[in-house]
């Protein structure tokens, strides 16, 4: 049975076999002896991204009292969910992604820790994933932002604050509007409607700025 470590672009954490492009944490949200999630969904203001593949190391996930192993279908979805890079393991995407931080909200320079609590912030909204107003139409958000709105039937994911009934994810990504799912991007053609920021604004800012995020092959082939 798959484990609940897989973030949906809302911040939520549910069980699903795939993987995805990225993994990374919260702190220690888990008990090892079960290998389940407790009922905080983090522990730790620095929410990161890390690659799957670091020096050959190997963990077995959600086994010990360590930092507790989450997955995203790729960069831009964690993004949304309110993470960054990592500084570790992702050192020269981090310092890129910082860089364009500091940029895009008008800052000589930033540190990791200004980063997480701004972003600790922007992401979250009492028990619910805090969405925010589009500051901008739709089509002149920057590649990699990924916004919620009302779509057709069999939305992938939960989410507050839209009416009408339960909000897909969309991803921003070269002029089109890609619908997000556990298993990659779709390119639906329906208008947005109730459309609202997932992205939280200062990592907007930063994707504004240049940074690029890693997103799933699907977005180039739907």
């Amino acid at each position: 049975m798959p484990l609940q470590n897989r973030v949906t672009p809302f911040g939520e954490i549910v069980a699903a076999p795939q993987r995805g492009l990225f993994t990374g944490n919260r702190g220690i949200i888990h008990d090892p002896a079960t290998r389940t999630l407790l009922k905080r969904r983090w522990s730790n203001p620095a929410w990161i991204i890390c690659v799957c593949d670091f020096r050959g190391r190997r963990r077995d996930v959600m086994a010990t009292r360590s930092w507790t192993e989450l997955f995203f279908l790729d960069e831009a979805t964690a993004l949304a969910a309110g993470h960054r890079p990592c500084f570790y393991c992702r050192r020269d995407d981090a310092q890129a992604f910082a860089a364009a931080w500091a940029k895009g909200n008008g800052l000589p320079r930033i540190t990791a820790k200004q980063i997480d609590a701004t972003l600790h912030h922007e992401r979250l909204g009492a028990r619910a994933k805090r969405l925010h107003p589009l500051p901008c139409a739709v089509e002149q958000l920057p590649d990699g932002a990924m916004v919620a709105a009302r779509g057709g039937a069999g939305s992938p994911a939960g989410g507050e604050g839209l009416s009408g009934g339960p909000p897909d994810c969309w991803l921003i990504w070269q002029g089109r509007a890609l619908r997000w799912s556990l298993e990659g991007y779709q390119a639906v053609r329906q208008p947005l409607v109730d459309t609202l920021l997932l992205t939280p604004p200062s990592t907007l800012c930063a994707l504004d700025a240049g940074y690029r995020p890693v997103v799933h092959p699907t977005s180039r082939t739907n």
